[in-house]
């Protein structure tokens, strides 16, 4: 079978639109990345909504704390976190070190009032390798309502909270402490 360069020429002709549609045809896939189906399981969703979640608050900078997160938006947080008209008008990170050997840990405080008596909570932070403070909403929340006495402080022992301390010694005068087991400051609803 003989082939003459016309019917080459011809044949060449009529397949480069093939081709060319062909190499403009895109192989990779993109746009929609693989990703499973949701779950109908109950107890994977409630595991879900049990999983910890983490949120940068601050920074060491040569001992000094920098926030990252606004004071105003702490406070509000906190009150959400009350949830029971506790108005807070003060929020810090208070370094605890019982001895200088010891390692410090940082605790988020609110503090503020519900029906004129001082309200307070404590969420211990945890301190990256790079120096950032973190808050886990799986780390317990510290509670202090006051009955009688115009500022509570919390007690210390090894650096945790063990206790409150009534700022006044008038009779009758107390602090009352809850510690929840988790907190849900920033926890995604």
């Amino acid at each position: 079978m003989k082939f003459s360069p016309r019917s080459v020429l011809y044949a060449a002709l009529l397949t480069l639109p093939v081709l060319g549609s062909l190499s403009s045809c895109e192989t990779s896939k993109r746009g929609f990345p693989e990703v499973s189906s949701p779950s109908n399981d109950p107890d994977e969703a409630n595991r879900r909504k049990l999983e910890a979640t983490s949120t940068q608050l601050a920074r060491l900078n040569e001992g000094k704390v920098e926030y990252i997160m606004p004071r105003a938006q702490l406070a509000t947080a906190f009150i959400r976190e009350f949830n029971d008209g506790t108005v807070v008008d003060k929020t810090m990170i208070r370094k605890v070190q019982e001895s200088a050997k010891d390692k410090p840990v940082y605790y988020l405080v609110g503090l503020g009032l519900r029906d004129g008596m001082f309200r307070s909570m404590a969420i211990p932070l945890i301190t990256s390798t790079d120096q950032s403070l973190y808050l886990s909403s799986n780390s317990e929340r510290y509670t202090i309502t006051s009955v009688g006495c115009s500022f509570c402080y919390f007690s210390f022992e090894k650096n945790q909270i063990t206790g409150t301390t009534c700022g006044d010694d008038s009779g009758g005068s107390r602090c009352d402490m809850v510690v929840g087991p988790s907190n849900t400051l920033f926890r995604r609803r």
